[in-house]
């Protein structure tokens, strides 16, 4: 079979992809890649065919971080549809058109912020197949605000005229939601009952990346070691909210490995390692216990190692996974903007000290483990074939 993969330019929809990807080609299937080639190309495998979507949305994207900063629930709903998606939309559907005539897939496989995979994919009538990095999607956080559902329900199907989908589609067609599969890499033990029809929890797919330079023995000085890991840091809350948990970490007895721009933190206490990069697959096999903004990823990851949590949501989907930890008694939560440095060795102490999160972890670890994995997500693609008439999903809209 042939799979066209249809990513945005993020490293955490993309790593998750890679995985499955590498499992398909090693069973004999053709796997094409339609992304913004400067952008992943070093997370994608030596020699992958890439369709490359271009840089001028790269280009365009670039001060978006900043300009989203401080932005929280309806402003940052508006900010990521009118800012992100769509113009991600609108850059992507002409480079995923040429690709599908290039390539002729049997089936598209398409990030759920990538919509002009199911777009091109619906238009076409080819089977489609969302790859859902976060199960942020699956809670509906609108249920009890109607009006910001329908402004989410419109703007999509404006966008999708936009994009030329046929009027009697508007209305039918979820970019977010395949009706033939969803793969979410989670599983039940963390994100609890999802009553979706077409969606399979696979669990995590964790990618070895590149270890690059990482002075390794400087862990062997210590004899219980934290990673710091929250996300983009070139905002002021970002910078703040690192710059207390350092100050929190200096007083404990930790190695911490903080990721964060060389400079940001001065003076650095001895007990703390800042790096611009780190190599976090291969550091949470000899860390101890995570703090992190609850991105997915690093959550699925850190869990993945049966590793404990602290988690400082700061928006979108991070305060949902954020709740999923600690529901699953495996970490615990601290304010992203208001918490002192005492909060935060407190919650750092605590997970630490007290065996229940690491056992919560460990729960959660292995139902990921029985999810399958990249492997479970292969059979499930292999058995994808076009059933027309199947009801669409179009629940929880963000």
């Amino acid at each position: 079979m042939r799979f066209l993969f249809v990513v945005p330019p993020l490293a955490g929809h993309t790593n998750p992809a890679v995985g499955v990807a590498a499992e398909l080609a090693g069973r004999g299937h053709d796997v094409a890649w339609a992304a913004h080639a400067s952008a992943l190309r070093h997370l994608l495998p030596p020699g992958a065919v890439v369709y490359d979507c271009g840089d001028e949305f790269l280009h365009e994207a670039a001060g978006l971080v900043a300009e989203r900063d401080g932005l929280r629930g309806a402003g940052a709903l508006q900010f990521l549809w009118e800012r992100f998606l769509g113009p991600l939309a609108r850059d992507m559907a002409g480079p995923v058109e040429a690709a599908v005539a290039a390539f002729s897939p049997d089936v598209v496989v398409a990030d759920q912020q990538a919509f002009a995979g199911p777009v091109v994919a619906d238009r076409l009538a080819l089977p489609w197949v969302t790859s859902a990095s976060t199960s942020g999607e699956f809670v509906d956080p609108l249920t009890f605000a109607p009006k910001v559902a329908a402004w989410v329900a419109d703007q999509r199907d404006k966008l999708l005229a936009d994009l030329g989908t046929p009027p009697d589609r508007l209305g039918q067609l979820d970019p977010r939601f395949s009706p033939e599969l969803i793969l979410l890499y989670s599983s039940e033990a963390l994100t609890g009952p999802l009553d979706v029809p077409s969606l399979r929890q696979v669990g995590p797919v964790v990618t070895g990346r590149p270890a690059g330079d990482f002075p390794w023995e400087w862990l062997d000085g210590h004899g219980t070691n934290v990673l710091v890991s929250v996300g983009t840091l070139n905002t002021a809350p970002g910078e703040r909210f690192v710059r207390r948990t350092v100050e929190a970490l200096a007083d404990l007895p930790v190695g911490a490995v903080v990721v964060a721009p060389d400079g940001l933190v001065d003076p650095v206490p001895a007990n703390v390692l800042t790096r611009g990069y780190v190599p976090q697959v291969a550091l949470l096999g000899r860390v101890d216990a995570v703090l992190t903004h609850a991105g997915h990823n690093t959550v699925g990851e850190a869990l993945s190692y049966g590793l404990p949590l602290v988690v400082a949501p700061i928006r979108d989907d991070q305060p949902i996974v954020a709740g999923q930890v600690v529901r699953a008694g495996a970490g615990v939560r601290v304010s992203y903007s208001r918490a002192t440095p005492g909060d935060i060795g407190a919650a750092v102490s605590t997970v630490l000290a007290d065996p229940g999160y690491r056992e919560g972890a460990r729960r959660v670890a292995a139902s990921f483990a029985a999810a399958g994995g990249a492997a479970r997500a292969a059979d499930l693609l292999e058995s994808v074939a076009p059933q027309p008439g199947r009801a669409l999903y179009t629940g929880a809209a963000r």
